[in-house]
């Protein structure tokens, strides 16, 4: 996990001909550059409005209201289709990919629709559903069964997201080994990222 802008570039500089001028042109706008999730992010307000990202094929942006953008070039595109509503990423390979007005635009259009409000309505969750694996652990641990309790729905409910989304019973089990030690520390799957927020 990074935790300056700048460990962040080093880390990825095989992306910096493309990560170079996306922050640039961030860092001229009226955002504030920070990092969540071990990665820039540019806000508004203490509002999340762009990210920016390197993966192994491609380097770019996120917006996390994305959707709301009126994406007339049709660059954007839903990273986690079905799972996503609001965010969007615009990927790049290329140095010339990245058009410095067509960019701008786009900047420009996620800041508006911050200051004035607009965003994705999260949909509300249902009832947690605990996958068998863990709730079969639960019910053979006492003492991981009081932990799990300890946790806010929403920690309780990454845990079981993390097992159910593994689609490979070995991975589910791996996953279960890996959380069952932090479940009695007290620690949230994701709390060593939202120390960095």
């Amino acid at each position: 996990m990074t935790k300056t802008v700048e460990e962040y570039m080093q880390k990825h500089s095989e992306w910096s001909h493309i990560l170079d001028p996306l922050r640039a042109l961030l860092l001229d706008s009226e955002l504030s550059e920070t990092v969540k999730w071990g990665a820039p992010v540019y806000t508004l307000s203490d509002r999340n409005v762009v990210g920016l990202g390197a993966f192994k094929s491609y380097a770019g942006l996120w917006f996390f209201d994305g959707s709301l953008l009126t994406d007339a070039d049709q660059v954007l595109v839903n990273a986690q289709q079905g799972r996503t509503r609001g965010m969007r990423q615009w990927r790049f390979q290329a140095e010339d990919d990245v058009n410095v007005t067509q960019v701008r635009s786009y900047i420009t259009q996620a800041m508006a629709n911050a200051k004035t409000g607009k965003h994705i309505v999260r949909k509300a969750k249902g009832a947690l559903k605990i996958p068998r694996i863990l709730a079969d652990a639960l019910d053979q641990n006492k003492h991981l069964a009081t932990a799990f309790d300890e946790f806010t729905a929403g920690k309780q409910r990454e845990f079981s997201e993390y097992i159910t989304m593994a689609k490979k019973v070995v991975t589910r089990e791996n996953r279960l080994a890996k959380i069952t030690p932090m479940i009695l520390r007290g620690e949230g799957l994701n709390d060593r990222y939202r120390k960095q927020k």
